[in-house]
């Protein structure tokens, strides 16, 4: 995927209101603020149809892991 600067398009769109224009110009200030602009982004890559790869299944059960100590 290309560069993109999210925050500029999305203040170049203008679908926020003025709190949102102040957290996307001068970035969060708490962890709040972080996760709002987290769900900002989420927002904007729904609105651009961004879609992201899906994570491979990386869990294992303590049966699988037992199992592969005891074959040692």
């Amino acid at each position: 995927m290309k560069d993109v600067d999210w925050k500029q398009e999305l203040l170049d769109s203008q679908r926020f209101n003025k709190k949102e224009e102040k957290l996307l110009k001068d970035g969060p200030k708490n962890i709040a603020q972080s996760w709002w602009l987290g769900a900002m982004f989420l927002r904007y890559k729904q609105i651009k149809g961004i879609k992201e790869k899906p994570r491979p299944n990386l869990q294992s059960s303590f049966k699988e892991f037992e199992g592969k100590i005891i074959k040692d």
